[in-house]
């Protein structure tokens, strides 16, 4: 035997640890009390970057002084996403709560990935919660992934594999009797093309549908191209609509859709990450009618529920296709009919083994604040999307670029004298400096051809004051910068 003491990574002292985990919650509580009165971004000094480049430690260091490292070098430099006036690209805002149940969740320790415990009996809870709001049967089934990339990338397999016309788990996809094609809009998030690609169909199997002019698929032009596949020998698998495109809020007919697909015998899929929660939002849940009819659908709870990062869902009708597509055992992973390793296994629904516990952040934040907030806060947004338009239409530096359909506002500061190009230029500079200031995040993007700069209001904390705010800051810059006409 040897005589060398056994290690453990509990701290020698737990009254230390108290202290310093009071004062990070002390901290913590402050940082996102304060949040308005912070920058909502800032850049990095290089000394701080450097700090990021020294070797691994080998040594230990006071967690008090680990803490202050924090504090000094990863908070203020932080994305800002919590922030009133963050409103780049499409996230969520988070909610203390959450951050709270992530906490509690990596104290508990759990691994998803299966085991008969409260764990997973919470995260069976929180998909039935999400396919109830959803209007999916209760055979329907679920899971819980990264994100919305992850949650498209689950039903598309399962798309894949119901479509294909051969075992595919067994033979794979080089036994595929025709090319399979699946449809999607020219507004399509890129999660979908990565999925196929993923899935070894490649990009020819993803026909990008044109779409009108309120950006949403044209479904003259998607049944014209079903007929011309169906007419070149390839299987019409899918039609991935979209509930919330990603550049300007559009919402595609998915009651024309499902319809469509109904007929021809095609999988209907719904990639609803940005807005397939507007069917919990009392004013504006008509949006999203035809969401229900999807074979499937994919969500982030970490839009617009607020969850910290991340969080997403994929919901599946088929609940034993869905169970078909990702099943397998080895010797080391057999349930049985009691013990810990009962009552099913979470990872038969999706990729992952290891799964963390993040169905507590959304299943706290839903029993404290009640699904009926969620909704309002919802409406809100779409609200205030609806008055920064009119802001933008009453001020003549201002153009609207993109009719507003729900929470995303895309315009740009004009300069009759200026071509496409100077306005592009003149609009990314504005941007550049409202982040650098901290003033406020914006985004920017092209639709229709023309860059725009684009304002997803995804954010339980901003209130209107704050969109005056920024429309006024942004003439301001647009009349200090632009070049006076020739």
């Amino acid at each position: 035997m040897t005589d060398t003491p056994e290690e453990s990574l509990d701290p020698a002292n737990w009254a230390d640890m108290h202290k310093t985990a009071s004062r990070m919650i002390d901290d913590a509580v402050a940082h996102v009390e304060g949040v308005r009165e912070r920058p909502v971004w800032q850049q990095m000094p290089q000394s701080v970057r450097d700090g990021f480049l020294t070797p691994v430690p080998m040594e230990p260091t006071p967690l008090d002084a680990v803490y202050d490292e924090v504090l000094s070098t990863v908070f203020p430099y932080a994305m800002g996403n919590i922030h009133p006036r963050f409103w780049g690209w499409y996230m969520g805002s988070s909610n203390f709560t959450g951050a709270l149940a992530d906490f509690l969740a990596a104290i508990e320790g759990s691994n998803l990935g299966g085991g008969d415990t409260a764990a997973a009996q919470v995260d069976r809870q929180v998909v039935n919660w999400l396919k109830e709001l959803m209007d999916f049967p209760a055979s329907a089934s679920g899971t819980l992934t990264s994100g919305g990339s992850m949650a498209n990338m689950v039903c598309l397999t399962v798309a894949r594999n119901k479509m294909a016309g051969v075992d595919v788990r067994e033979e794979g996809i080089t036994a595929l009797p025709k090319p399979l094609r699946f449809y999607t809009s020219d507004q399509v998030h890129s999660a979908s093309q990565k999925a196929l690609e993923a899935l070894g169909l490649g990009r020819r199997a993803l026909r990008v549908i044109p779409s009108d002019a309120n950006f949403r698929m044209s479904i003259p032009a998607l049944e014209q191209a079903i007929q011309e596949d169906r007419a070149a020998g390839c299987v019409p698998a899918c039609v991935i609509a979209t509930a919330g495109t990603t550049n300007t809020g559009a919402i595609d007919d998915m009651q024309a859709i499902a319809a469509l697909c109904k007929r021809e015998g095609i999988w209907f899929h719904v990639d609803g990450c940005i807005g397939a929660l507007i069917k919990i939002a009392p004013v504006n849940r008509t949006m999203v009618d035809g969401i229900e009819d999807a074979d499937s659908l994919a969500l982030d709870p970490h839009k617009w529920l607020h969850t910290p990062f991340e969080a997403g869902c994929a919901l599946v009708k088929d609940a034993q296709l869905h169970f078909d597509t990702f099943e397998l055992h080895g010797e080391y992973l057999e349930e049985k009919p009691r013990g810990i390793a009962s009552g099913g296994f979470l990872a038969d629904y999706c990729f992952e083994l290891s799964r963390g516990f993040k169905a507590l952040k959304i299943w706290m934040s839903l029993k404290e604040h009640g699904v009926e907030k969620f909704g309002r806060l919802i409406d809100q947004n779409i609200a205030q999307a609806a008055y920064l338009t009119d802001l933008i239409h009453t001020d003549s530096h201002l153009e609207l670029m993109a009719p507003t359909s729900i929470n995303i506002v895309c315009f740009r500061y004009r300069n009759a004298a200026g071509s496409d190009e100077d306005l592009k230029a003149l609009n990314t500079e504005i941007m550049l400096r409202l982040q650098e200031s901290g003033l406020a995040v914006p985004s920017d993007t092209t639709v229709g051809g023309r860059h725009c700069l684009r304002v997803a209001i995804n954010n339980h904390r901003t209130k209107r004051q704050d969109l005056d705010l920024l429309v006024r800051e942004v003439v301001k810059l647009g009349q200090e910068l632009e070049l006076p006409a020739p």
